[in-house]
């Protein structure tokens, strides 16, 4: 399966990234450490991942926004008591805690009470896409200073 997946490179990256923001419980990251070291462009393959997994956020918001219960639990496997540990991270740190959309367990849940709080729309995009592109980028800047030392 791995090698199915770098064959088509960015493509499996993207959409790899959008499916671990929304369907998915499994990580991208793996596959963004196995392009750069094939030689992937570094930039273009972090934004890549960036841009997939931002997009799997803002579906995480919109399905928050006017999803049905069904579309939470089932589809996107989000129980109450993550709803609510996530309704909490937000009350607490405001609409900063959206900067850590891309932690496990927390995350996704982070993403669909902004929707469902109504947050404005704007903010979530800077924020999470914030967020997102810097794990990226420092996963890249890690997998590509450990090469140079090896």
């Amino acid at each position: 399966m791995p090698e199915i997946l770098t064959q088509h490179g960015l493509l499996s990256l993207f959409l790899l990234s959008f499916c671990a923001s929304t369907l998915l419980p499994l990580g991208s990251e793996w596959l963004l450490v196995a392009l750069l070291l094939e030689g992937h462009f570094p930039l273009t393959t972090v934004l890549v991942a960036s841009l997939g997994n931002s997009l799997g956020a803002i579906t995480s918001y919109l399905i928050g926004r006017g999803g049905s219960r069904w579309l939470i639990e089932k589809l996107l496997r989000i129980d109450n008591r993550a709803q609510q540990k996530a309704e909490r991270w937000f009350k607490t740190y405001g609409h900063w805690a959206l900067l850590f959309s891309w932690l496990p367990l927390v995350g996704d849940p982070l993403c669909l009470v902004a929707g469902s709080l109504k947050h404005r729309f704007d903010s979530f995009i800077l924020l999470v896409s914030l967020g997102k592109t810097a794990r990226y980028s420092l996963v890249a800047f890690l997998t590509l200073t450990g090469r140079q030392l090896l």
